[in-house]
Formats: C-alpha cells, structure tokens, sequence
C-alpha cells in the first residue's frame, strides 16, 4: 500500500486530514469528538479560527458528516453546531420509513419472492432491493446541505479536498470521488480507483448504503453507470485518500469499541446466533476491522521510515505520516440495547423478530441496532460520549495541532 510516497504537486509540508470512518447511526459519536476538538482549539470561539482540517474524508455514514463539515469549512464551529442539531434531533422516520405499513409490506414481498419467486419469473423481476428504504434521508440532506458552499469554500482556500467513498457493485471496485481546490491528478490501485468530481447528495446516498439495509444508488463513473454501495465495503485503506490529497498528518475518529468481542461471555453451552448477532458481526467487519488494521499498517511503516536516512526519504518522494486516533471509550452496542425501546413500534419489533431485545446483552443483538438507532435519546448519548473522549485528551490534541502550526 503505497500511502506514504508524496506526489509532485503536494507540498512539502501539507494539511491535516480527517478521516470519518462508517457505523450508520454510531456516526453520532463523531460530532461529539469533533465539537470537543473544536473546543479545545478554540475555546472562545473566535470569529478568526480557521478550520483545522484541510483534507476531509468520509465513508458511510461518516461521508454526510465530511460532508456538512466541508460545505460550512469557513465556519468550522457552525458546522459542528449544525451537525450536533442534525443528530441530536434525529427520528427513524427522518433516515427510513419505519412505518408497519411499508416494513409490512417490504416483508411481503420479500417473502413472495424466496417463497413462489423460483416458479414466477414476474416476481423476481419485482424483487425488493433492499430490507429498508432510505428515501427520507436524500430529502432530508437535500434540505440541510448546501453544495455550492463547498465550491466557494475550496475556490477561497479554506478547504483543499473532500473525498467520499463508495463501493461498485458492477465492478467491485473501491471508489473515491474527490472535489478538489486544484488539479490532483487521480490515483488507481487493484480493485481502487479515484473520481475527480463535483460532490452531492448522490454521493453520500451512495456511500452510506449499508448493503442489504439500504438500496443501492446508480453513480455516474466515467461515462458509464454504476451502482453503488456502502464506502466501507472492500476499504482496504482508509487512510490513502488523505494521504493521496496530501495529506502529511492525520486525524482519525472511528466508531469501534476497543474490545466489541465480549470474550467474557463465552459460555460452555452457547445458543445458536441469532440473525440479529450475525447482522451485527457482519456490519463490524465492513465498518470497523479495517480502519484498526490500516492505523496498525502506518506504524509499522512509520517504524521502517525512520529508519532510513533523510535524503534517503528524499530521495524515494517519501515521508511518514503521523495519526491521531480517536475511538469510543465505552461499547455503543451496550448503549444502543438501553435504548432501544425509543424506535418506532413497527421497527422494533422488525428488530426484535431479528433477535435483539433491551433485556439482551450487546452480543445477542445490540451489534446490529447500534447501526439502525436512529433516535435522539441514543445519538444525543454518542455525541455526550465523543465530546467526553476528546476533552479527556486535550492535551494530546493540543500537542498534535501546535505540531502542525510549526
């Protein structure tokens, strides 16, 4: 993974990236890291304070926050504090439709098709393209996000790139579309390419498809069609788009537990999974395991680098990048099971049929509810949480920026 060579038009010193992982309604968590960031930065709130990131990137549900960040980038602190509404008065209904009606009706169809579906060719041909429908959310970021903002603020220099990514179904390909301030040439590696291009609401639907949950959305890729889904699929380096964009120093805000394993509860005689821990393991695996083993992957090179000479690095366009990483400091699936009886009826017991319940613990459902919760009550706890764990290491932060301002 050749994330740390610099390319030509980069310059020897770049900006500090930003990096928003996935997780659906855990993204919450992010706002209140970011707020806590801001805050320690700058705690009067001047009108003068620059944002701090140059390169912003995001994936899933972490691609509408880069989002609303880079549109509002010539106000940092207004961009957190329209994020923080945005997800703190937050319901189901606003992201999918969660009303019995439409889930009873998607179940039906559902099971029409795996039912009768191999006899009837008209109904695969009806087939629902996915468990939930999202339609609420595209109109709700159509009425919250300005995108001609995010021109103005790359065109003024308060911003150099923003990067959304998505996965092809067509092609299996990893794609990164990028908006840029000036003319990034695009990368490609095996099975990743990058996608110069002006960023929408498109975009973000498309990154934040959770496959199966949520439907697929068609995306225009060099003059041909390709559907799309969540950015975290096959993300094998989350951190090389930054770096791409030149980044030289990163910030990283995950939304995994330290240990989402609960080793602990392993028992002699252990109850056959239900769908609802399956679902959750599975989401995991796409949002969470490869963000851990791509900062793992940067130490290990960051180690070698340091190792060589100097004009060796110079003279091989090399140069380490240093990360800051922030991470939940209590398991959101615990948190997501306290509230669960906040859903929608209708969706809950969608859930509960699945397998989770608020008298279970976080590996008997808890997993997969902490992606779907989309209820003030509990992302109002993940923004309390994120604000809490990035104050708790103020002074880390403050170091890693005064660093960069050198």
């Amino acid at each position: 993974m050749p994330i740390h060579r610099a390319t030509p038009d980069v310059a020897a010193r770049g900006p500090v990236g930003l990096i928003l992982t996935g997780g659906g309604a855990r993204a919450a968590y992010q706002v209140g890291v970011l707020a806590g960031i801001l805050d320690i930065l700058d705690p009067g709130r001047s009108s003068g304070f620059r944002n701090p990131f140059g390169i912003i990137c995001g994936s899933s549900a972490g691609a509408i926050n880069a989002a609303a960040m880079a549109c509002r980038a010539d106000q940092p602190h207004r961009a957190i504090d329209g994020l923080e509404r945005l997800w703190g008065d937050l319901h189901t209904g606003e992201v999918y439709h969660a009303d019995a009606p439409r889930l009873l009706r998607t179940g039906l169809r559902w099971f029409a098709m795996l039912a009768v579906g191999w006899m009837l060719p008209e109904l695969r041909d009806r087939q629902p393209r996915s468990l939930l429908d999202n339609q609420p959310l595209g109109e709700l970021l159509s009425s919250t996000l300005d995108f001609t903002r995010l021109q103005q603020n790359l065109t003024a220099g308060q911003l150099q790139a923003l990067a959304i990514t998505a996965t092809a179904y067509t092609t299996g390909e990893h794609l990164t579309f990028y908006q840029s301030h000036g003319v990034i040439k695009p990368w490609q590696r095996s099975l990743r390419q990058a996608v110069p291009c002006k960023i929408g609401v498109d975009h973000l639907l498309a990154s934040s498809a959770i496959p199966f949950i949520f439907p697929a959305q068609a995306m225009l890729v060099r003059g041909q069609t390709q559907w799309c889904g969540d950015g975290s699929m096959r993300q094998l380096a989350p951190m090389s788009p930054a770096i791409h964009l030149g980044a030289e120093k990163i910030v990283v805000i995950g939304t995994g537990y330290r240990d989402d394993t609960h080793p602990e509860e392993k028992g002699i005689n252990p109850k056959y999974p239900t769908l609802a821990q399956i679902g959750g393991h599975a989401l995991s695996n796409i949002f969470l395991d490869s963000v851990s083993m791509d900062v793992e992957r940067m130490q290990r090179i960051n180690e070698l680098l340091a190792l060589l000479p100097e004009n060796g690095l110079q003279s091989q366009s090399l140069r380490p990048v240093s990360t800051f990483v922030v991470t939940p400091s209590r398991s959101l699936d615990e948190i997501a099971t306290a509230h669960l009886d906040q859903l929608p009826r209708a969706a809950r017991t969608l859930f509960r049929v699945l397998g989770v319940s608020s008298a279970s613990r976080a590996t008997t459902g808890g997993a997969l509810v902490s992606y779907l919760l989309f209820e003030a009550s509990y992302t109002q706890a993940l923004i309390r949480l994120g604000r809490d764990d990035s104050l708790s290491r103020a002074e880390e932060v403050k170091a890693f920026f005064k660093e960069t301002s050198e």
